[in-house]
Order: structure tokens, then C-alpha cells, then sequence
């Protein structure tokens, strides 16, 4: 919306390709009737933008397109126009290397198509891992009004008498096959059990923990988040936030007014209280960056340090989204931290998240804890710093064995991913239960894309040992699914330069969690004379996508966003007549 006429009739912002007496008026006009609209139905109307990010080839999303319709249906009865745009999709189980060096793109597609259309605001559908991050990041550059319709969780697998969560026991049985305690027959109906619908990871992964935080944000209908996928609540969800979404364009409510310091600060609160992924330390510096709010690592280990896990869900807990969502959702576990939160801002539902919270209870005591029976007295997740990470680096140490977090051992180093599948196995390695694996060349530029290879996986031999976890160390992430003593994002990556390029297999490193530091034992002489050795790698791309990738992506610790889509300064609005 952009202010009101002398009538006191909102002028939308649409109206600039629809009205007047100009050329370009009469051919908008024209095509829409093409497209085979009435007049009526579309003309002083809020255009309202529904982003979809459907497709055949991602499973979390496989339900949208019913969904999408469900959100026009909102929006044609309050009073809108929708009009669905099909949008990048990211799918975290296919996509190659990584959606991560995808999820740039999506976030300037979502922010031009909004920027260059005749619309007023605009409904985001997704929740595949990198899909939410890369909508809002998309939504709050653009800055028009926008409602976000999060996917859902799928429905609890389930395996004779397990229930089973996405990714976490995926990793877990895994590693059974591997240990030889199951086989073949017990891993084909794993494959049939582990998913069962439409929807993303049922556990507490980054999809589960993105779609929170943009709750949490303020930019979702209440309780939005943990509404599984197929459940019709879903549906009707999607039904409200097309409805919603005509009443914030008249109000000319944008994301500027609600992604603001006190919310990013909120949404880390949340992350933190539901022992959430690590990957949500990347995806909210960087959505806070495009809203203009500097967010750091040391905001992540400050507030870690007052809140307590509540969440008792996997892979850091017990349950699975759909037991945390009958247990109050995310209303009921905020209202458990309201003493954390910033109480009076807005969010895209009420007027404040006050007002937002009300009435909000938890009806599991299990699923969702108290303060006094809290699963950890603080935040899942750790900063790290250190020479081996000046910059930083994090681990979700909810998810590991406690007796590792204060640990030193010989690293056992891999230069890449294909190398450490296929030599970890190696007995002339000498891997024992004490070794700290190290995976380098896998971060931003090195992945690239700085794919999902941090839990790297453990030696058969000292799986059969009955050996579940180990120190491991990568500049690389992990699924928010995965679990175990996994230091990731280190900062700055080996393919630059850092200090995680200097290691070699036998120097002793230190990871001590509850002092927040991981440093490599070796003298800095040895280090100095390392680095003058150092040779830069070779460009991964000589053009395309990829070249705009490697020439404008940031490192681990400020959101990998590209610099040019990160920078301050304005975009004009485009001239329609």
C-alpha cells in the first residue's frame, strides 16, 4: 500500500500498473483479461503474491499445491487478489552438493519477482530447510507486506515396534547396519517406514527449527509451525494466513516493522529453548542481516547461556513434532520463557506477542518442560572460539556424549569428503575412540556450498566396539537431524586459509565445551611455518551461478549471504506507466 487517496480508499501499490488512462495501463488491463479475470475481481483489490515452492522432486513440499489453494481461498474472502508464482525449490534430500548454494538464489528470485510484479503483499509457502530462510530473506529485501505458510511435519515413521524419526534414526540404524546388529531385510522396511507423508523432518532438525523461529520471528499465524503436514488444521492454517495477509497490505504492516533487533533476538531465544539445529545460527545472521539488524555469534553463546532446553524432542530429546505439537506447539513452550522474550513488539497474527501468547498452555509436562525439569540449564547449542577457529564455530552439544565435551585426541585429518568414505574404514589410519576426525574443504567456497557432511561417520571396527560417537571436527554443517560431538562451521573454512587448513593427522586437539574453546596443541612457530606453505586452491568455477557463488559468498559466521544481496542501500521501485 502506498498511502490513501483524498476518499480515504487505500492507493495500492498495484494500482500503478492498473490505473489511468496511460498505454501501459490499458495493455495490464488487456492481459489480465487474457488470463480470463473480470474487472471486478481484481481492480482496487489488494494483489496479493503467493510464492510456491512446489515440485515434483521435494517430498517436504509435495502437499503445496492443495495448500496454495487453500491460501487463495483466504485471500478471495477477505476482500484480495491472489496470484500464484512457482518459485525455486530446494530440496534438502536431492539437491546436489547442497540446497545450501541454492539458497541465495531463491532469496533474490523471491525478493525481484516481489519487487517487479503488480502485487501489494505476498503468502511464502515452504519449510524445507533452506527454503524458509531463503523466503524471508527474499521477503524482508523486498519489503512488502508477507505472511509465511511454514510446510509442516510429516507423520512419525514407524518399524515393527519403533517409532521413528526423519534423519535421526536414519543416521542410528545406519550405523546398526554397519555394526552388523541388522541387515539387509530389516533396512528395506526402514525404507519403507522412515517417511510416510507429505511434510519435512518430523524431528527437532532445521526444517523443524526454521519454521519455528519464523514463528517466533512473528511472521507466521499462531501456533503455525508444528502443525503436521497433512492434518487438516494445516489446511485451514494456510486458509487464515490468505486471509491475513489482505488485512496487513490494507494496514501496510511490512516485515521492517517486525523482524526488528528484539525479534531476531526472540527467535534465537527459541532456537536455543528447543535444542534446535545448528544450521539455524547461519540462516538467522544472515535473515537478520537483510533486515538490517546485526546478529553475531556472540549474541548465539550470550543468550545460550540463560535459556534452558524445553523441547524434548529428537535427536536432542525423546518425541517427534507431532507429540510437541498436541503438547502446546510453540505457544505453549514460549509461554514457558516469556521472562526471556520481548513481549510488546508485533507479530503478522496480533498486535504484540503479548497479546499473541494468551491463553497459550502446555498439556505435556514430558514434551514440553519447565524450567525446574528442563532437559539442559542452557541453550543446546555452544560457540567455540580458539586458534582453530578464530572466527568461530558451534556445536549442538544437547546431542552428544557428555563425557566428549571436554576431550583431547590426535587428529586423523581428511582433505575432503570422497576421501574420508573411502579410506575411513582404513585399519592402517589407526582410528581408536580417543582420535578427533577432521574434515576440511568443506565450507563455504570448499564444499561447496558447505554441505551436510559434518557427522562424519564413525569406523566400522569401532562400531562393532559398540563405539557411538566421537569428536569430530569439519568446516562443513550437519543435518539437524544428526546428533553427536560434531564442531561445525568452523571460521574461517581451510579452502581460504584457516587454521583448520594447518592441521595434520597426530597433533592433539582440545575441544572444551564448557569453557567454549577448541585449539589446536602445536606451538605457533610450527603454525607460522605451516601457513607460509599454505598454496591457494584453484577456482571450484570458471562461470555460471557457481562464479557469482565463489565471488560473492561470505563465510560461516556472517550468514554466507552474498555480499551485494547483504549491503545496505535502497532499490527503487520500477516504473509500471
Amino acid at each position: 500500500m502506498t498511502g490513501e487517496d483524498e476518499s480515504g480508499r487505500p492507493v495500492l501499490r498495484s494500482s500503478r500498473w492498473y490505473e489511468g488512462d496511460g498505454l501501459r495501463a490499458f495493455s495490464h488491463r488487456a492481459r489480465t483479461r487474457q488470463l480470463g479475470y473480470l474487472p471486478q475481481e481484481h481492480l482496487g483489490k489488494p494483489v496479493i503474491a503467493v510464492l510456491n515452492t512446489w515440485s515434483d522432486i521435494n517430498p517436504c513440499h509435495s502437499h503445496l499445491r492443495e495448500r496454495a489453494q487453500a491460501v487463495k481461498r483466504g485471500v478471495w474472502q477477505a476482500g484480495g487478489f491472489p496470484l500464484e508464482f512457482p518459485v525455486a525449490t530446494l530440496s534438502e534430500t536431492f539437491q546436489k552438493p547442497t540446497p545450501m548454494l541454492y539458497r541465495n538464489l531463491l532469496a533474490m528470485e523471491a525478493e525481484e519477482l516481489l519487487r517487479s510484479y503488480p502485487v501489494d503483499g505476498a503468502v511464502l509457502l515452504g519449510g524445507c530447510d533452506k527454503t524458509t530462510p531463503a523466503l524471508l530473506m527474499g521477503a524482508a529485501s523486498a519489503d512488502l507486506p508477507a505472511v509465511f505458510v511454514p510446510a509442516g511435519p510429516m507423520l512419525p515413521g514407524h518399524w515393527r515396534d519403533q517409532v521413528l524419526g526423519s534423519g535421526t534414526d536414519m543416521w542410528k540404524y545406519w550405523d546398526d547396519k554397519r555394526a552388523g546388529l541388522i541387515g539387509d531385510c530389516e533396512m528395506a522396511e526402514l525404507e519403507s517406514g522412515l517417511a510416510r507423508s507429505a511434510g519435512h523432518c518430523m524431528t527437532m532438525g532445521t526444517a523443524s527449527t526454521l519454521t519455528a523461529a519464523a514463528e517466533a520471528l512473528g511472521m507466521t499465524m499462531p501456533g503455525a509451525s508444528s502443525i503436521p503436514a497433512v492434518d487438516s488444521a494445516h489446511e485451514r492454517m494456510a486458509a487464515a494466513g490468505g486471509a491475513r495477509i489482505v488485512e496487513l497490505v490494507l494496514r501496510d504492516l511490512r516485515p521492517s516493522a517486525i523482524l526488528t533487533r528484539e525479534a531476531y533476538e526472540d527467535a534465537v531465544t527459541t532456537v536455543l529453548a528447543l535444542g534446535g539445529s545448528t544450521n539455524a545460527v547461519i540462516h538467522l545472521i544472515a535473515m537478520a542481516g537483510r533486515s538490517g539488524v546485526r546478529l553475531t555469534l556472540d549474541d548465539f553463546d550470550r543468550l545460550a547461556r540463560t535459556v534452558p532446553v524445553l523441547a524434548n524432542v529428537r535427536p536432542g530429546g525423546r518425541y517427534l513434532m507431532e507429540d510437541f505439537h498436541f503438547a502446546g506447539g510453540l505457544p505453549g513452550l514460549l509461554s514457558r520463557i516469556t521472562g526471556l522474550l520481548h513481549l510488546d513488539r508485533p507479530t503478522v497474527g496480533h498486535t504484540t506477542l503479548r497479546e499473541q501468547l494468551a491463553g497459550a498452555a502446555v498439556h505435556d509436562d514430558d514434551v514440553i518442560r519447565s524450567a525446574g525439569d528442563a532437559l539442559a540449564g542452557e541453550g543446546g547449542i555452544a560457540v567455540l572460539r580458539g586458534n582453530l577457529c578464530p572466527d568461530g564455530a558451534v556445536i549442538k552439544h544437547i546431542a552428544a556424549e557428555q563425557d566428549l565435551l571436554t576431550h583431547t585426541g590426535p587428529a586423523v585429518v581428511f582433505d575432503d569428503y570422497k576421501t574420508l568414505q573411502a579410506t575411513v574404514n582404513d585399519p592402517g589410519l589407526g582410528i581408536t575412540a580417543d582420535s578427533v576426525l577432521v574434515l576440511r574443504n568443506s565450507g563455504p567456497l570448499g564444499g561447496p556450498g558447505m554441505p551436510e557432511y559434518g557427522m562424519l561417520p564413525i569406523p566400522d571396527h569401532l562400531l562393532k566396539q559398540g563405539v557411538r560417537d566421537m569428536v569430530r571436527i569439519s568446516d562443513a554443517r550437519m543435518s539437524g537431524t544428526s546428533y553427536g560431538a560434531c564442531v561445525l562451521h568452523v571460521a574461517p573454512e581451510s579452502y581460504v586459509g584457516g587454521p583448520l587448513a594447518l592441521v595434520r593427522t597426530g597433533d592433539p586437539i582440545t575441544l572444551d565445551v564448557p569453557a567454549r574453546t577448541l585449539s589446536l596443541d602445536v606451538p605457533d612457530a610450527e603454525l607460522d611455518r605451516r601457513r607460509a606453505e599454505l598454496q591457494a586452491p584453484p577456482a571450484r568455477y570458471g562461470r555460471g551461478y557457481g562464479a557469482l557463488y565463489q565471488e560473492q559468498i561470505t563465510q560461516a559466521d556472517t550468514g554466507c549471504d552474498f555480499r551485494f544481496l547483504a549491503a545496505p542501500g535502497q532499490v527503487p521501485e520500477p516504473y509500471a506507466g
